[in-house]
């Protein structure tokens, strides 16, 4: 990951605080870009990650989900789903642009800029280890988490 990446990840999340690799409390983080709170797929993906968060931090990896709502949004969506981790606001979309995650997208027969589901591992010097595009959220956070206790 580049530094610019690096630099891109560094919005503010949930609970006041500002997200910063550097700082990480475990050897990897768990990326996931989102299209929009409080829908279907992205709140079952959130519930997913959720009830599997305390595997994944056995496994040494923070669990982070980006999306471009409000941190007012992210925090009620955080509180209604009972997420023991951070959302990281990013309504600019620094992050999502250094990610390669704004796509267009066919919506009701109209094109529009969204954020493709994509999911990445990387360390704490910055190296995306796995990535995923396109997610479809069945069985996707068991993958990812098979990937990460993969690296003990």
């Amino acid at each position: 990951m580049s530094s610019a990446l690096c630099m891109a990840l560094q919005q503010p999340t949930t609970n006041a605080g500002h997200f910063d690799l550097s700082q990480l409390a475990t050897p990897y983080a768990v990326i996931y870009f989102y299209p929009k709170d409080n829908t279907p797929g992205c709140t079952t993906e959130s519930a997913d990650f959720r009830d599997q968060h305390a595997r994944f931090l056995a496994a040494g990896a923070s669990v982070f989900g980006v999306s471009r709502d409000s941190m007012k949004s992210h925090e009620n969506f955080k509180a209604k789903l009972g997420l023991e981790f951070e959302l990281i606001s990013d309504p600019n979309e620094a992050a999502c642009e250094a990610f390669g995650v704004m796509k267009l997208k066919n919506m009701y027969g109209k094109q529009v800029r969204g954020i493709e589901r994509s999911t990445f591992v990387i360390n704490k010097s910055g190296e995306i280890l796995r990535e995923w595009r396109g997610v479809k959220v069945p069985n996707h956070v068991a993958e990812v988490l098979g990937f990460v206790e993969s690296l003990q």
